[in-house]
């Protein structure tokens, strides 16, 4: 069958966007291309074109290539990409889960990391392996996210050893998991910290903030996962978990975690919530503008957030920014220890 009379399923029934299944078609039935060159076969601007193209990747329905230092992308055959398609029964849940886990790997733009920061791999099997591997030169933290309801056994015999051996060299090991409803095949190790949020974006492992991996197929771990080493785009996929994981439910607490604030603290975060900026909030209380920064720092350090937005975050989720003190009122001035 030549190229010109190849049928295409369409695949915007499995969740891909209209661009993608365009790029798809095009890299189809043309052959090879660069992102510039499908940028101007379709006549659509070349952003877009790469998001598209990290859509078809993250399905595993192109396959990059190098032509000296150009990134070439080519289609994979159509029979494979509709053979890994129909094994799905329900494309409409399949394509929520696409979704999400395709607007948080679009935001990487894949296609423009240099070459030997991203790699493909090919199966679970290799991909447990590598992640064994990362696992072990591990030192400082380690950061995953499961979006599975049920972890099966095969999954828990394959974790729970690399899991153990984080712990005992003193690795911290944070855990984002979707809500236990009745059995479950895995609990949290002791020594690890566990909570749960209803919608997580992708399944993903980040090795001490220097490597990731997550799903080439969101519905099929089968067909192995991508790693990227590439330090804007690993700090892009930590800061979606520090998002998640400010605002995400302890379990044993039966809700997100409470936060004690000091009086300073409290009036600090009253007149931020009322407008004031740093300088006119230390005016205010009768503090320096540098007291002000460290109590707001030492406050993001104490509950493990990594910016002012994060803090946000967590301290409306947990109702602490929504009632001023009634100790000390927004107004009132706070001594400055000395």
């Amino acid at each position: 069958m030549t190229r010109a009379t190849t049928v295409i399923a369409p695949l915007g029934r499995w969740g891909l966007s209209p661009h993608a299944d365009l790029v798809y078609r095009t890299l189809t039935l043309s052959g090879p291309a660069t992102g510039a060159q499908l940028s101007r076969q379709v006549d659509v601007p070349e952003a877009r074109i790469g998001r598209a193209v990290e859509e078809l990747f993250a399905v595993g329905a192109v396959r990059p290539g190098y032509h000296g230092r150009e990134r070439v992308w080519s289609a994979v055959e159509p029979g494979r990409v509709t053979a890994l398609l129909q094994r799905r029964r329900h494309p409409a849940a399949v394509g929520e889960v696409y979704q999400r886990h395709l607007a948080t790997v679009a935001g990487l733009h894949l296609d423009r990391i240099p070459p030997g920061l991203l790699r493909r791999l090919p199966t679970r099997q290799a991909t447990r392996g590598r992640i064994a591997e990362l696992a072990a030169a591990e030192r400082h933290e380690h950061l995953a996210i499961n979006t599975e309801d049920v972890i099966s056994p095969d999954a828990v015999a394959a974790a729970d050893p690399v899991d153990r051996a984080l712990l005992a060299r003193g690795v911290r090991l944070r855990t984002l998991g979707r809500p236990r409803r009745g059995v479950t095949w895995r609990e949290p190790l002791p020594g690890s910290e566990h909570r749960e949020a209803e919608s997580l974006p992708l399944k993903l492992m980040v090795f001490d903030r220097r490597a990731a991996i997550f799903p080439a197929d969101p519905a099929d771990f089968e067909a192995g996962a991508v790693e990227v080493a590439d330090p804007d785009a690993v700090d892009r996929l930590v800061q979606v978990f520090c998002r998640l994981w400010v605002t995400a439910a302890d379990p044993q607490r039966q809700g997100v975690p409470p936060i004690m604030l000091t009086t300073r603290e409290q009036a600090i975060l009253d007149m931020l919530a009322a407008g004031h900026s740093e300088q006119t909030a230390a005016h205010e209380l009768g503090l320096s503008r540098r007291t002000v920064v460290y109590a707001l720092r030492g406050l993001m350090d104490r509950l493990g957030v990594e910016n002012r937005f994060q803090l946000a975050l967590v301290l409306g989720a947990a109702h602490a920014i929504a009632v001023p003190s009634p100790a000390v009122p927004a107004t009132h001035p706070v001594e400055e220890s000395r």
